[in-house]
């Protein structure tokens, strides 16, 4: 009933929240000093699955080679505007889809900004050494593997076996990967409309089987553009099913994993998907990529090739923007705060001042007396009850991101 309650009040304020209107708001800052993260998004794929809302379009080599130059310009604009970044994370879309092209912009982020960490995400079917090699001498941290499944089935179902292949040759790639980056990290998905709890145990024995670095496994998150398609491939959503699943995949995780938000296991200190739990700033290059700067939401252009246009013309290709509030940004900094295990008291009043305790506590307390949330050493730390909550709340998050891009892909922006 809990969760019911949370998915509505989450869905509501946080698609309030992403209420953007186009080429409307706030400029992004001037400089930005610190430690902050660098977003590039690269939106090409071999494959298009049914569930996905990122902005991304089927693979053609010659928009692609221009893509990336746009990129590599877009980057030293940042660098122009005094921008300091210390993180790198390149999603898609399929960022290694043109190897060569991505080595030679990993190169130019570390001649140009003081980075400490740079994480990649791939699929399964270019765990290969003519990908692998590269990204290892462009000094790649961490390598974030699309699996979602080792199930033949669901493969199947998602479009994806026939190109990235079954759940066996999977297995067998991730095993040929391990040791070769400090962090290999399975992504994973749960809550399928077909999958049984039969199906999740095998893909846990499998994830547990090959030791992997990291796993991170995600609800599955549906927008309303991709509903239909989801529903016609892969069946109704049936989010009944979805605590129980994470309590089962949480249970047999941890240990020997621990959480480093709660849905992602680790068993070592790194990077997340979820960058935005550990870094407060972050930028968002190239098309349809989202940024958070100082308060300020803002999302680039979808369309790719005006992207190229305005890149090459010495813009930053920003189609809208929003400043947050200060409410806003608060319960954005709990969101995140809560989703990565831990929330520090005093370090949000530092940052926030006074204004910071007359928001959160109206925050807080609800949780607390649910029992979502316990109290220890001037932090709240998220219950077995708050750990899934948390789930709930972040899967709204995502789906609202979502169904902006889509209302930017229907006003002419991809």
């Amino acid at each position: 009933m809990i969760g019911e309650i949370v998915t509505r009040m989450a869905r509501r304020e946080i698609g309030r929240s992403m209420g953007f209107q186009e080429k409307s708001g706030p400029a992004l800052p001037e400089s930005l000093d610190g430690n902050n993260l660098l977003y590039l998004h690269v939106p090409f794929c071999e494959e298009l699955c049914p569930y996905c809302s990122f902005n991304r379009t089927l693979y053609k080599e010659d928009i692609c080679r221009r893509y990336f130059r746009a990129l590599r310009a877009e980057v030293l604009l940042y660098k122009q505007r005094n921008f300091n970044f210390t993180g790198v994370y390149v999603g898609g879309g399929t960022p290694t889809i043109l190897i060569d092209e991505l080595e030679e912009t990993i190169d130019l982020l570390r001649k140009t900004f003081p980075l400490r960490e740079v994480s990649v995400e791939t699929n399964p079917n270019h765990l290969d050494p003519k990908f692998l090699d590269p990204l290892r001498r462009a000094g790649v941290d961490r390598l974030s593997v699309g699996v979602q499944s080792f199930d033949d089935g669901l493969l199947q179902a998602m479009d994806r076996f026939k190109k990235y292949g079954s759940g066996e040759a999977i297995k067998e790639r991730l095993e040929a990967a391990k040791g070769l980056f400090p962090t290999l990290n399975a992504d994973m998905i749960f809550n399928f409309p077909s999958q049984t709890e039969k199906s999740l145990d095998r893909d846990l024995d499998i994830l547990m089987g090959l030791g992997m670095d990291q796993v991170t496994y995600y609800p599955l998150k549906v927008s309303d553009s991709t509903r239909g398609l989801v529903e016609k491939t892969l069946g109704r959503v049936d989010f009944r099913k979805e605590e129980q699943f994470y309590k089962k995949i949480a249970g047999r995780l941890v240990p020997p994993y621990r959480f480093s938000s709660v849905w992602c296991f680790s068993k070592q200190d790194s990077m997340i998907d979820e960058y935005i739990v550990n870094y407060s700033n972050y930028a968002g290059l190239g098309s349809g990529s989202i940024g958070y700067v100082d308060g300020i939401c803002y999302a680039n252009t979808f369309d790719i090739e005006e992207y190229i246009r305005r890149v090459g013309a010495g813009e930053i290709p920003v189609m809208a923007s929003r400043r947050f509030g200060i409410k806003e940004q608060v319960r954005y900094e709990f969101l995140m705060a809560v989703f990565g295990m831990v929330l520090d008291m005093q370090s949000l009043r530092d940052r926030f001042g006074r204004e910071f305790d007359s928001h959160i506590w109206q925050i807080i307390l609800p949780f607390y007396l649910a029992g979502a949330l316990r109290y220890e050493s001037g932090k709240f730390l998220p219950t077995r009850r708050g750990r899934y909550l948390a789930v709930v709340m972040m899967r709204e998050f995502f789906t609202a991101v979502n169904n902006f891009r889509d209302f930017c892909r229907r006003n002419g922006n991809g």
